[in-house]
C-alpha cells in the first residue's frame, strides 16, 4: 500500500480514538472507539513489516468494546 495512504489510516485511527473519549455516553464512546480500533488494526496490517503489537492490542480492545456493547444492548432490553 502507498506509504502516504497508510499514514492517513493511522491518523484517522488516532483522531477517531481521541474523539471517542469526548463522548459522555458510554455506548457512543465504545462504538466510536471500536471504529478507531478497527482502523488501527487495518493500519497495523498495512504497515511493512506488519505491526503485530498494534494489531493484537487493538483487536483485544475491539473485542472488549464489542462485549460491553452487547452487554449494554441486552441489559437494556430486559429492563
Amino acid at each position: 500500500m502507498e506509504t502516504q495512504f497508510v499514514e492517513w489510516i493511522g491518523y484517522a485511527a488516532m483522531a477517531t480514538l481521541l474523539i471517542s473519549f469526548m463522548m459522555k455516553e458510554v455506548a457512543k464512546l465504545r462504538i466510536i472507539n471500536a471504529v478507531g480500533c478497527a482502523l488501527f488494526v487495518w493500519y497495523g496490517f498495512a504497515l511493512d513489516p506488519i505491526a503485530k503489537p498494534i494489531i493484537v492490542t487493538n483487536l483485544a480492545i475491539l473485542g472488549i468494546n464489542l462485549y460491553y456493547l452487547l452487554k449494554i444492548k441486552f441489559s437494556s432490553k430486559t429492563a
